[in-house]
């Protein structure tokens, strides 16, 4: 028999409540073979540890399997970022980070097409949104939404980002942490303005260090607008940014 655990949430006027055995998985799992890929990052590798009479692989007489990993976070697959991803300071995300699990709001969004080709999110797309008191994430999902962008080659591609006025909005509704399904939130190629980033953390003057933004997400299309609790898993590397496993439970 399969144990219950739910936990109760209250957010603005209405209580809630979260099966934990429930989870929604919204990560990109990094794959060797079909992985996607952001500004031309190298690709992800994992390899056998050598030395002169050592090769860390079961399959070469090794009693334990004993690898190396390569990876780009922000180029190989779903990962958190703090403001440490813009400051010449040495910011780490495990510093910075405080909340493991918030509640947010999840909205579907088709971006508006510019003069100059750009697919942009602006504020337009995001006024009507009503968040309730104690909200503290929002997770974008761009559409259309197809499943190909768990594998899909934005390297080059001016994919969709952001316009600032869009984050300033953002961050006038007091959201902590943005998840979104793009490789930046950011143009692609913007001169290294990151007018996008630079206003979610309110850098330089007023930074947010406990704000995060994680992108390259995936959120399925079966999975309904609306509020979730978060649970924002990430590995404690000593850096700016580390490969991360969000997971979504519904409230009912």
């Amino acid at each position: 028999m399969r144990q219950s655990f739910r936990l109760f949430v209250t957010l603005g006027d209405w209580n809630a409540q979260a099966d934990l055995t429930k989870p929604i998985d919204i990560g990109i799992t990094p794959d060797v073979t079909n992985n996607l890929n952001c500004f031309f990052a190298p690709e992800l590798t994992i390899s056998p540890y050598k030395n002169a009479s050592f090769i860390g692989d079961t399959r070469f007489g090794s009693p334990v399997n004993f690898m190396n990993i390569h990876c780009n976070p922000h180029g190989n697959g779903t990962h958190t970022e703090c403001v440490g991803h813009i400051s010449e300071e040495r910011f780490n995300l495990p510093d910075c980070q405080h909340d493991f699990h918030f509640v947010a709001f999840l909205t579907s969004v088709i971006p508006e097409i510019q003069p100059n080709g750009d697919q942009t999110i602006t504020p337009s797309l995001l006024d009507s949104l009503k968040l309730q008191k104690g909200t503290k994430g929002l997770i974008i999902r761009t559409l259309p939404n197809e499943e190909n962008k768990k594998q899909r080659q934005y390297s080059g591609a001016n994919p969709p980002y952001f316009t600032k006025e869009a984050i300033d909005w953002i961050v006038s509704k007091g959201m902590e942490h943005l998840l979104v399904d793009l490789p930046s939130i950011d143009k692609e190629q913007d001169e290294g303005k990151l007018l996008a980033h630079k206003s979610f953390w309110q850098f330089p003057h007023d930074t947010r260090k406990n704000a995060t933004i994680t992108e390259l997400i995936y959120v399925p299309d079966g999975i309904t607008d609306g509020y979730y609790l978060v649970n924002l898993q990430y590995y404690p590397f000593p850096m700016d940014a580390s490969p991360s496993r969000p997971l979504l439970y519904a409230l009912f």
